[in-house]
């Protein structure tokens, strides 16, 4: 009973002081786990990082004065042994975000399958993973776990159906799961994020099919937002214990009218995607992106050995 009982009122929105909460945080090696990390750190929170690029997951750790877990969140055995080691050496968990995510380029007809299975797997079943296996810790403290979504939950796009599949899958998953624990004292929050200036959409942005069709995407839909801006946001999210959270903010009035955005998008994509798709077809290079893909897909290849 560390962390929810300032929660009188399930309704009531309220604000924690993290310092000396214990967060877990997923995917934290770079982008936005390691952002948020350094954010958290600043304001006294304990930080347990749990992911794979062990070097870079190890030094954002020190960075924050907290300690990393090596480990693949799609992976039952190794996940768990994470989550015991942090709550031996915290002694509990207060807040659990659930960030590890990867991403894939190609269209469905041609792109490699392995590639698109893995993004479900890391980004869909690493999320349930990385919840059921802390979910007793967070009872236990009362706590407040965060599911990252994504635009690409509400907005479909061509070239994104593996990500948007799995993201979509989170934002339900996150909503069923808060019905499902608000009586044991337990929030559930979901992040929706637009393309934000990581490795993974900087990579992404270098495909020569997908880059065009994601930078050609009308007005405030194809921008990039910075890494630091989604920090801030998250960081207000847990010590509000928010239910969604919104970067930029007008993602969350977007999700007011997305039974209109399949339209749109097919409107859009009418005109970009029969080439696109010729080129795929052709042996358009299509499979995980960015340095996060590259290890999730080293490790889902060795698993599979």
């Amino acid at each position: 009973m560390r962390y929810g009982d300032l929660q009188a009122n399930p309704f009531e929105e309220v604000t924690v002081d993290v310092a000396g909460k214990v967060v877990l945080i997923t995917g934290a090696a770079r982008g936005i786990g390691a952002e948020v990390a350094r954010r958290l750190a600043a304001k006294g929170a304990k930080l347990a990082l749990v992911g794979l690029e062990g070097d870079h997951l190890r030094e954002v750790a020190e960075q924050c004065g907290g300690r990393a877990w090596e480990a693949d969140v799609t992976d039952w055995r190794a996940l768990e042994t994470a989550v015991a080691g942090v709550v031996e050496h915290f002694g509990g968990i207060d807040v659990v975000v659930a960030n590890a995510g990867i991403a894939a380029t190609g269209f469905v007809r041609s792109m490699d399958p392995a590639a698109f299975e893995r993004v479900i797997e890391v980004n869909l079943l690493g999320v349930w993973r990385t919840v059921r296996t802390c979910l007793p810790h967070l009872v236990a403290s009362r706590g407040y776990c965060l599911v990252v979504s994504s635009l690409a939950a509400i907005v479909h796009i061509p070239g994104n159906a593996a990500y948007s599949a799995a993201k979509a899958g989170c934002e339900a998953f996150a909503d069923s799961l808060r019905a499902e624990v608000r009586h044991l004292g337990v929030d559930v929050g979901v992040a929706y994020f637009s393309w934000i200036s990581t490795d993974m959409v900087d990579s992404a942005d270098q495909h020569p099919v997908f880059g065009p069709l994601r930078s050609g995407m009308p007005g405030l839909a194809g921008k990039k937002y910075p890494v630091s801006a989604v920090g801030r946001a998250v960081v207000r999210g847990i010590e509000k214990r928010s239910r969604a959270l919104h970067v930029p903010g007008w993602v969350g009035g977007l999700k007011i009218f997305r039974a209109l955005t399949p339209r749109v998008v097919d409107r859009q994509a009418a005109s970009q995607v029969p080439a696109a798709d010729r080129e795929m077809a052709d042996g358009g290079r299509s499979g995980l992106v960015g340095p996060g893909g590259r290890a999730a897909g080293t490790k889902g290849r060795a698993e599979q050995r």
